[in-house]
Formats: C-alpha cells, sequence, structure tokens
C-alpha cells in the first residue's frame, strides 16, 4: 500500500506471523534440539518488530493518533494474535 497506514497494516501482519512461527520454532528448539529455525526467525521477527514500531511511530504523529492508541498499538505487538487484532479494531481508516 502507499499510504503510512497501509505500510504499518502489511507489517503489522507479517510481524504477527513471525510471532507466532517463533512459537513453533521454539518448540523445534527445546523439544528436538533444532535452533537453526529459531536463529533464524528470531532475527527476522526482531527486524519486523523494529519495522513496526518505527512505523507505528510514523502513523501515530501523521494522524495525531492519543497516547492510549498508542499504547494499545504497541501493548498489541507484544501477545500472540494482537497484531491481527489491532489490525481490526485500530488500523482501519475512517470509511474503510
Amino acid at each position: 500500500m502507499k499510504t503510512a497506514l497501509g505500510r504499518l497494516r502489511i507489517v503489522a501482519f507479517i510481524e504477527g506471523c513471525s510471532f507466532l512461527l517463533l512459537g513453533f520454532t521454539m518448540f523445534l528448539k527445546y523439544k528436538y534440539a533444532m535452533p537453526q529455525p529459531n536463529y533464524v526467525v528470531g532475527l527476522a521477527h526482531g527486524i519486523l518488530f523494529v519495522l513496526y514500531v518505527v512505523l507505528l511511530i510514523q502513523v501515530a504523529f501523521l494522524h495525531k493518533w492519543s497516547l492510549l492508541k498508542m499504547f494499545w498499538a504497541f501493548l498489541a505487538s507484544l501477545i500472540p494474535f494482537g497484531t491481527f487484532y489491532a489490525d481490526k479494531l485500530l488500523f482501519r481508516e475512517i470509511g474503510e
């Protein structure tokens, strides 16, 4: 998407997927002693998380979000499935 909010929504979805995938790779790491998938997914998830936070700050500034809305959007990134929920409740443009 061409807007900052559109980019945030895309990154939020991918970041949410990477968070869930990280849970699966942790299972592989501790149950089957396979640390490599966890390392790769963990690195990707970390990069996506930082990108999510940067885009969140940009969108909050552009759309003049309240600190409370920013807080909820940030908190969503720390909870499994949270970014999917935030997309439904927080990241929709008016009239969409």
